[in-house]
């Protein structure tokens, strides 16, 4: 009998490392409504183009998409509607001053399972300018010749 891991990803950001230098990660849980649970729970939804904003004390994530369950009736969700998190009041605090500093944007990581509870990795970041964005990949293309040239000499 296998032990089944507890922590599974349901949706990442892949474009995130990529288009921001990540600086700071938080964990949050999510309001959701019953069929967007289930939705997460077979893998669908995006955070290519979300991004969290904080309204009123409170933290929102506005532009994830989770389409509608595919057995849900009348009472199916709406696919991008802004989503609550939650977060200890401090927390929010903190990052609404880290936030007044210049560059520096709250995006979302990756929505995963954990213990049975739906949570929302995000992180504080800051955007990467073009250069850097090149210095990214001509890192990974040297690491990716290196492993070839590796595996060419066993």
């Amino acid at each position: 009998m296998t032990k089944k891991k507890s922590d599974s990803q349901l949706v990442s950001n892949r474009r995130a490392s990529f288009s921001y230098e990540i600086l700071e990660t938080f964990e949050t849980g999510i309001v959701l409504q019953g069929t967007e649970v289930k939705s997460l729970k077979e893998h669908h939804g995006s955070l290519q183009e979300a991004y969290i904003k904080i309204a009123g004390g409170e933290l929102w994530l506005v532009g994830c998409t989770i389409p509608p369950y595919k057995y849900g009736n009348i009472h199916n969700h709406l696919e991008r509607r802004e989503r609550k998190l939650l977060m200890h009041k401090r927390e929010i605090t903190r990052l609404k001053a880290a936030l007044q500093e210049k560059g520096l944007t709250l995006i979302p990581l990756g929505i995963y399972l954990k213990q049975g509870i739906i949570k929302v990795k995000i992180a504080l970041g800051k955007g990467k300018k073009l250069h850097d964005k090149r210095a990214t990949i001509k890192e990974r293309d040297q690491a990716r010749q290196m492993q070839r040239a590796k595996k060419e000499h066993q």
